[in-house]
């Protein structure tokens, strides 16, 4: 099988070959930590943490870094406002951030570079550039990329550059400006940026680097001078990406990047997420509300992700009924009474089968909605199986269980469901005394006690199943 990926900069599907075999090196742009990120982001570090899940279970040693902005224009203006430095006003969106990549499975990356942690390599960055006549000093102490000296600059958007304004500049880093003219490098210290603690010394005077220069320096410096891949939003294709290439390629002389992908925009209720429509919804939200953290995940990850995304809380309902399935799946499997003079089942063959399809369908484009389809058909068809066989042997039930652990490797839905689901001793004692009592009770009849214990196991997400074996109880959000 061979992992294909659509690749922004060729406009089409190819076959992933690394730069070096077996290894691959992963660069992608992280939030930018000025305020919270919503889950409008998130869909995108999800798709990131597919990435990486599926390149590791593919067997390549990976080394992923993905950065933190912490200076930029945003950030500046959000902490002025504030009256506070850039580092105490992004040090808790950081954290949270962080925090809620662990809620919802992402896995911890190699590292989360910071702008401010990297001003000295940056500047030497930019000597270079100037040394080599693709970048020049304006009086006003910054400093510009000259488009001019790069002949292929507008390769990844496509942009034909005969129709740009030579000489003209790009005075901020907004990332919805589409302005395909030179830009800054390093922009000279104002009033605010000192004020903020956004300016240091340079051989241009003091200022601070361009936004766009960032990510350029910390990507080469932590994963060499071409990337395998470089992930981020298709908000961020062009400037953003487009600037990288330019800076990049020009400093080292080595191409930058083999494999662009970039993650469609999500959706909420219909519309495009806007500060207008005060429809911003942050991942700490939904988990307040008291939505599942897995439910979360599986709505993210539900369609492919150069598609489109609705979210909405009828949708992630229907992700927590989904997550529960997949929980009772598990826990049939695990507590099944198994009998080794079972007559043979077909579960060898849809354990094998399916992850064959499982893999292929992931390495497809990492085509989550596929994978995730897969997944929920093999739950019906061994569901079914177990239904008419009754009892299989040892060894078919755990060819099974495996398959299905393995394929929540990559999507990480048991694995986050689970965690959040943790019940302590006491809880569990609790509930476990609850049961004994509501025994009592339905024994002596006294049927409305019996439903009283189970609407207070309810409130607390506890849902009772009576069977001939006795009551089992499961927690569910």
């Amino acid at each position: 099988m061979t992992l294909k990926v659509y690749n922004t900069a060729a406009r089409s599907l190819q076959e992933f070959v690394p730069l070096r075999e077996g290894e691959v090196r992963v660069y992608a742009c992280g939030p930018t930590i000025y305020n919270h990120a919503h889950i409008g982001n998130f869909r995108t570090f999800l798709f990131f943490d597919l990435v990486h899940r599926h390149l590791e279970y593919s067997g390549y040693g990976v080394q992923f870094v993905m950065n933190l902005t912490d200076v930029d224009d945003k950030v500046i203006q959000a902490a002025h406002e504030a009256g506070s430095t850039i580092e105490e006003h992004t040090k808790p969106f950081g954290d949270t951030f962080l925090a809620d990549c662990v809620s919802l499975g992402v896995w911890t990356v190699d590292s989360y570079p910071r702008a401010t942690m990297h001003i000295e390599q940056m500047v030497e960055f930019i000597e270079r550039l100037v040394d080599k006549g693709h970048a020049y000093s304006a009086e006003d102490g910054a400093v510009y990329f000259s488009i001019e000296s790069f002949p292929e600059y507008g390769k990844l958007k496509g942009i034909d550059t005969s129709t740009l304004i030579a000489g003209s500049r790009v005075e901020h880093d907004e990332y919805d400006k589409e302005d395909a003219r030179d830009f800054a490098l390093w922009k000279a210290a104002t009033e605010e940026d000192e004020e903020v603690g956004a300016a240091w010394d340079s051989p241009w005077g003091r200022g601070r680097p361009g936004w766009h220069l960032e990510c350029s320096v910390m990507s080469t410096m932590q994963l060499g001078d071409t990337l395998d891949m470089h992930l981020g939003g298709e908000d961020l294709v062009f400037p953003h990406h487009e600037n990288e290439i330019a800076q990049s390629e020009c400093a080292t002389g080595h191409p930058f990047v083999r494999y662009w992908m970039h993650v469609k925009h999500l959706f909420v209720e219909g519309r495009k997420m806007s500060k207008s429509l005060g429809n911003f919804i942050r991942v700490r939200e939904l988990l307040e509300e008291g939505y599942d953290p897995a439910a979360i995940r599986h709505l993210l990850i539900s369609s492919h992700y150069r598609g489109e995304l609705n979210f909405t809380r009828a949708g992630l309902k229907a992700s927590g009924v989904a997550v529960q399935r997949l929980m009772d799946f598990e826990a049939r499997l695990s507590q099944l009474e198994t009998a080794d003079d079972a007559e043979e089942s077909a579960l060898p063959g849809l354990a094998e089968k399916v992850v064959l399809d499982f893999r292929s369908t992931m390495d497809d484009d990492f085509n989550s909605a596929g994978a995730l389809g897969v997944l929920f058909g093999f739950v019906t068809k061994v569901n079914a199986e177990l239904d008419a066989k009754g009892r299989v042997s040892t060894s078919d039930r755990d060819l099974a269980l495996g398959a299905l652990r393995s394929m929540d490797t990559v999507l990480g839905l048991l694995e986050v469901a689970q965690a959040s689901r943790v019940i302590d001793d006491d809880l569990s004692s609790w509930v476990e005394r609850m049961i004994e009592e509501r025994a009592q009770a339905r024994a002596s009849k006294d049927f409305a006690r019996a439903d009283e214990i189970r609407e207070e196991l309810s409130a607390k997400n506890i849902v009772l199943e009576d069977s001939a074996e006795g009551t089992r109880w499961k927690v569910v959000n």
